[in-house]
């Protein structure tokens, strides 16, 4: 009995020197990934965003996102394909003026440019590799924590002390349209809340989701949160605006990571975009909800 207990102690003692190995190679694993060659042409890629959004400069841009993709091609097959994806989408966005006039024509183009930018990674996904890499998880059947529900609240708060600030002391909000008349606001509402849907849709569940299958979680976010921001400038939100929106790009992905919920940070954008709503409202029309302070 003591040989068999013995051996069976020995056994274990083995089995747990395995594990621990296992796991130690598992990390190293990890940090080797991390700083591996895919993180060079993925802060091209990233890189390129800036160049073509804050920049402005296509021909550069494009010409990043080709040389990201030339790396890519040497280095490993599935980062090519996942880079390329991206890509579509930033030259689809590149090729249309990015502004927030809300016109039924720009509104159109730019739309069209918006649903391109998401369809053609997502239909390639799908249907062509087969891997189904960019999804878009809306019912995860978990229902949303205590601490998931106020941070809804601590949005508004946030977004309440935050934006009426930036927008009207900076002036930006003139980068927005000045509507009075029941159309323009509808067509101001329907832009600035497609425009979050679609930030999500794009930034968060392709962006960082294809780059996160090739290096860590920190290093993905970090990519995606500069493509996030420039996209963001070269809309209209300049002055200080990098220094909340890169943050809040961070966190977005942060979130959908935990919760693997589009619907969530969908909200989250949403009640945050409401207060920019009413703001820039307000701030065109003085006497209307006269409750921001600034």
């Amino acid at each position: 009995m003591d040989d068999r207990l013995q051996s069976r102690a020995w056994s274990l003692q083995r089995q747990g020197r395995q594990l621990r190995a296992g796991g130690g190679l598992e990390r190293r694993t990890e940090t080797r990934h991390g700083s591996s060659l895919e993180l060079i042409p993925s802060a091209l890629v990233s890189v390129s965003g800036f160049v073509l959004f804050v920049l402005e400069q296509r021909l550069a841009g494009w010409s990043l996102l080709a040389a990201s993709l030339l790396l890519a091609a040497l280095i490993d097959g599935s980062l090519l394909r996942d880079l390329a994806l991206i890509a579509a989408g930033l030259v689809a966005m590149s090729l249309v003026p990015i502004t927030t006039d809300i016109s039924t024509e720009h509104m159109l183009v730019m739309g069209s440019a918006m649903i391109l930018a998401v369809g053609i990674p997502y239909s390639l996904s799908r249907f062509v590799f087969k891997d189904r890499a960019v999804r878009f998880p809306v019912r995860t059947g978990q229902t949303w924590t205590r601490a998931e529900k106020w941070y809804l609240v601590a949005v508004v708060v946030m977004g309440y002390a935050l934006l009426p600030a930036y927008m009207i002391n900076t002036g930006v909000y003139r980068n927005w349209p000045a509507v009075s008349d029941p159309e323009g606001i509808s067509r101001l509402f329907l832009g600035t809340n497609v425009l979050g849907i679609w930030d999500e849709l794009f930034f968060i569940c392709t962006v960082f989701v294809l780059l996160r299958r090739h290096l860590p979680v920190a290093q993905a976010n970090v990519l995606q949160a500069v493509l996030f921001t420039s996209f963001l400038w070269e809309l209209g939100f300049h002055a200080w605006a990098p220094w909340f929106i890169f943050p809040f790009a961070l966190v977005q992905a942060f979130i959908f990571t935990r919760t693997k919920s589009l619907a969530y940070i969908v909200c989250v954008h949403l009640l945050f975009d409401l207060v920019l709503f009413l703001v820039l409202i307000h701030a065109h029309n003085r006497a209307w909800i006269d409750v921001f302070i600034y």
